[in-house]
């Protein structure tokens, strides 16, 4: 579900390329500037092709707070049961201060027209003031 309560599904966007990006918390300076570079960048993503759309465990109202503050153009699933974070891969356990926890690993997916994953930008990789240069490399 996506802001809106929506069901997404990759076949609603079958014939575009995707920017899937999976973040760990809305509000937060890492992922609101991450979430701002794509904003900023949005045309020329567009231009290219691509279709973004964002996910985190956070619930629909957050999402709603999140793109009314910023702004954001595109839409953001809120996976609070995170089945689809879990699917992708980008959950599991983090480190904080050398607290373990479960969190969402920031990683992007880059998905074809034809729904296959052409490139993954891994955590370690992920440029959150600079995201849509990466993508559009």
């Amino acid at each position: 579900m996506n802001e809106n309560g929506e069901e997404i599904h990759l076949s609603n966007y079958k014939g575009k390329k995707i920017v899937l990006y999976f973040y760990p918390k809305d509000m937060t300076s890492g992922c609101t500037a991450q979430a701002c570079n794509l904003r900023d960048n949005y045309d020329e993503l567009r231009k290219a092709g691509y279709e973004v759309i964002g996910v985190s465990i956070n619930d629909a109202k957050s999402h709603q707070k999140f793109i009314e503050k910023n702004q954001l153009p595109f839409t953001l699933i809120a996976d609070t049961e995170h089945k689809l974070t879990e699917e992708f891969g980008a959950w599991g356990e983090k480190s904080m201060y050398g607290r373990k926890y479960m969190g969402t690993f920031r990683t992007t997916f880059i998905i074809n027209e034809d729904g296959i994953i052409e490139r993954i930008i891994s955590p370690k990789e992920v440029k959150t003031k600079d995201h849509a240069a990466q993508i559009l490399k």
